[in-house]
């Protein structure tokens, strides 16, 4: 039998009882998986050697457990570490049918208004900022932003922002 048909059957066979043990081991399930992953990946990478080793499954918990014990010895800083309350989302993307008419509406106002659109709004630019990179006034980048703002609104009409707010509230259920 090959090695791979041989590591995936023993898999399906212990996998569950592995990460009882590991689970077991460190407390909680995000952890124990982690644990049981790194461990099939060694035995995999042991190859057919580890196959024909009387008791697979007494050496795969082997391994389990020396995962567990080697990654408590590490230093204490860890990339990850699990909290109680999930993060701070992102605000949630506009559905795909805004989107295309939004661009679309960006799309028929004139280029410098919509340069100005796009790096105030787009890329947060500052006033300042936005004039550096057109090379025009502070005064140029207002009054070309409140141009374009108008000739978006007048384009996507006034229950653009109703919808809008529908998607967003559809968005974060």
């Amino acid at each position: 039998m090959n090695w791979n048909v041989e590591f995936a059957e023993h898999f399906a066979r212990s996998a569950r009882s592995m990460r009882f043990t590991a689970y077991l081991l460190c407390g909680n399930y995000p952890e124990a998986e982690d644990v049981v992953q790194s461990a099939f990946l060694k035995l995999y990478l042991a190859g057919p050697g580890a196959a024909r080793r009387e008791g697979l499954d007494a050496y795969l918990r082997q391994i389990v457990v020396r995962t567990f014990i080697t990654e408590r010895r590490r230093v204490r800083w860890r990339r990850e570490r699990l909290v109680g309350d999930p993060p701070e989302l992102p605000e949630p993307d506009p559905s795909t049918e805004v989107r295309i008419v939004l661009w679309q509406a960006l799309g028929s106002v004139p280029a410098r208004q919509r340069a100005v659109l796009v790096l105030r709004y787009w890329h947060d630019l500052s006033l300042e900022d936005t004039a550096a990179a057109l090379g025009c006034s502070v005064g140029t980048v207002k009054s070309q932003g409140n141009r374009g703002l108008a000739a978006l609104r007048r384009r996507l009409g006034p229950g653009f922002d109703e919808l809008r707010m529908e998607v967003r509230r559809g968005a974060g259920r």
